[in-house]
């Protein structure tokens, strides 16, 4: 069965996604990264869309909980690159993408994740500080 590359940088998942994604193989990926941010302690899941032209309700859906099961992990989502025609289509859909952060391109996308990671890295010290 075909799969989709996780490649690991640091506390991060790197996913790009360079083929046209089917229900199949989008359910592959929400499994496969469940089971990568759990082995290797990811912060963050940063998601390349740059490729995708196209997208359906489905493959929104799948997004929206991929972002979702990442937070109850205890990591952050990014979706990068998406394409104007495929944020039309989400929001013609009336897909709502709750919990996913998204930025232009690769190198924003994580630069918003270290941000995020910083800031939570400070709320957690205040805390300990307050105690």
């Amino acid at each position: 069965m075909e799969r989709i590359p996780i490649l690991q940088m640091g506390e991060f998942l790197l996913v790009t996604i360079q083929v046209d994604m089917h229900d199949r193989l989008a359910m592959a990926l929400h499994n496969d990264l469940t089971t990568q941010i759990t082995e290797k302690n990811a912060r963050g899941v940063l998601i390349d869309i740059s490729c995708l032209d196209i997208v359906d309700s489905f493959i929104g859906r799948i997004l929206g909980n991929i972002a979702k099961m990442s937070r109850v992990l205890d990591a952050e989502t990014v979706v990068v690159g998406m394409q104007p025609a495929v944020a039309i289509t989400l929001v013609e859909l009336g897909v709502c993408l709750t919990g996913i952060r998204t930025a232009l391109n690769v190198e924003k996308g994580m630069a918003l994740l270290r941000a995020s990671l910083s800031t939570a890295s400070e709320s957690c010290m205040t805390r300990y500080a307050k105690d």
